[in-house]
């Protein structure tokens, strides 16, 4: 099953990283961009080295291609401990390529789209070699579009990303962070909407935020039950043509929805 919460911890506290793979998150990503101040860059980089080649392992997020950092962070690339990378400021399918050429086999890129011109090439980034799934920026998208608000103002923005990911049949992307992080109500009402919008997974800035995300993007117990009932109605069927349920018509969509919640369930 693909990752549903991705924990962030700064790349500069090297105390913090076995303690977030730790907290239950579905992905660790140690970040080497926005959490690292420019001064702490070198410092970080070789922290996360150390740990990585100590045993380590995780998701690594770059600086981004057009930073003085990028190559030397790229050299983090050779070890074992890497899971996966995750590109800030993606905006062009050659970014993505530049930096698949420096992959070990195995590993894919999470490109996260934080800009206008990102989610203009959605699509485009989306059908690059090596991209496991797209991220949403979605307070970088914000501040530059001149954006106010993260609700029905984003709906645009985070539809278009669904689109793009099933037109080239990637994992569905990862919604942005909630940053008011001791907003119980407000983190479930984000997870829920992310769901019904067709994301599969979230970006999480805090452990309190790991448990509600993961549960948030589990089917609810009475989708379950209904898809039991669907399966076993076609079961009952053996065959026939038009099946119904409690007097509404199940045919081939709704049969394949069921069956993918419960290998969801499952899995």
């Amino acid at each position: 099953m693909s990752p549903r919460s991705y924990l962030f911890v700064p790349g500069d506290r090297a105390e913090r990283f076995d303690k977030a793979c730790a907290a239950g998150a579905d992905a660790v990503i140690i970040d080497l961009e926005d959490a690292v101040t420019p001064e702490r860059k070198t410092a970080a980089r070789e922290a996360v080295r150390a740990w990585l080649a100590a045993g380590g392992r995780a998701c690594v997020r770059l600086n981004g291609t057009d930073t003085e950092w990028f190559d030397d962070d790229c050299a983090l690339l050779d070890l074992s401990g890497v899971v996966s990378v995750v590109l800030p400021k993606a905006e062009r399918a050659d970014q993505l390529q530049r930096l698949a050429t420096r992959l070990r086999p195995g590993v894919r890129i999470v490109p996260i789209v934080e800009t206008a011109l990102g989610l203009w090439n959605a699509l485009e980034l989306a059908g690059a070699p090596g991209v496991e799934r797209l991220a949403f920026g979605s307070v970088d998208f914000q501040l530059d579009c001149g954006i106010l608000g993260d609700g029905e103002e984003l709906l645009y923005a985070r539809s278009r990303l669904v689109l793009a990911s099933a037109i080239a049949r990637i994992d569905a992307p990862v919604d942005g962070v909630t940053v008011a992080i001791h907003d119980a109500e407000q983190l479930q009402a984000d997870t829920r909407r992310a769901r019904q919008l067709g994301f599969g997974a979230k970006l999480c800035i805090h452990p309190k935020q790991i448990v509600p995300v993961n549960h948030g993007f589990m089917p609810a117990e009475a989708e379950v039950t209904h898809a039991r009932a669907i399966m076993a109605a076609v079961d009952a069927a053996a065959g026939v043509g038009a099946i119904t349920l409690d007097g509404k018509l199940i045919d081939r969509p709704v049969i394949e929805r069921a069956r993918k919640i419960l290998e969801r369930v499952t899995a």
